[in-house]
């Protein structure tokens, strides 16, 4: 538990589902346009619930949520995926999301995560300023990617240079000359 400005910052466990499930949906639902079933957040919380977290007041009422996972990608690198994340309206602003996404990253990091993925709309311009700001690029636009007909942009962090290297098609053992240039953050 990390405690911080009078909040804490506590690990999804299993065994507080009945304390938390009901306001992880709760406030996701009421933030975010998707609406998911009981068991989308099960799918998550049962197998990666320790790459969860949450923020609560003093009161332990919650503030902010981050669902995500962590598994390979299409037999290839491992890719954490963040799935989810919402704070209260009245809590925003405060660095309770900025804090609840370094979470998650540092842990899939520790676990050997290759790259970290997430979608976010196109018009949530705060979502895509956090997350640019903790380093994740525009991989690709999304048409039409939600239910509600809005699209997304995909984000990508690549964590290891590998991951980076092996999307822009760089091989070690190729020559220099036709090597794609890499972009100057890499």
């Amino acid at each position: 538990m990390d405690k911080g400005g009078g909040l804490q910052y506590v690990q999804y466990h299993s065994s507080k589902e009945s304390t938390y499930l009901t306001a992880i949906r709760q406030l996701i639902s009421n933030d975010l346009s998707e609406p998911y079933s009981i068991y989308v957040y099960r799918y998550f919380l049962y197998q990666w619930g320790d790459l969860c977290f949450l923020a609560l007041d003093e009161y332990e009422n919650m503030l902010g949520v981050v669902i995500s996972k962590l598994e390979p990608h299409r037999g290839g690198p491992m890719r954490g995926y963040i799935a989810m994340l919402a704070v209260k309206k009245e809590h925003r602003g405060k660095g309770i999301a900025t804090k609840l996404v370094r979470m998650a990253i540092d842990v899939m990091i520790e676990r050997d995560a290759d790259e970290i993925a997430l979608e976010t709309e196109v018009t949530n311009t705060a979502a895509m300023k956090l997350y640019e700001r903790l380093g994740f690029l525009r991989s690709k636009r999304l048409h039409r990617y939600y239910l509600n007909g809005n699209s997304a942009f995909r984000f990508m962090l690549f964590v290891k240079e590998s991951a980076l290297t092996s999307r822009l098609g760089y091989h070690e053992d190729d020559d220099d000359e036709n090597q794609p240039e890499l972009p100057p953050s890499a």
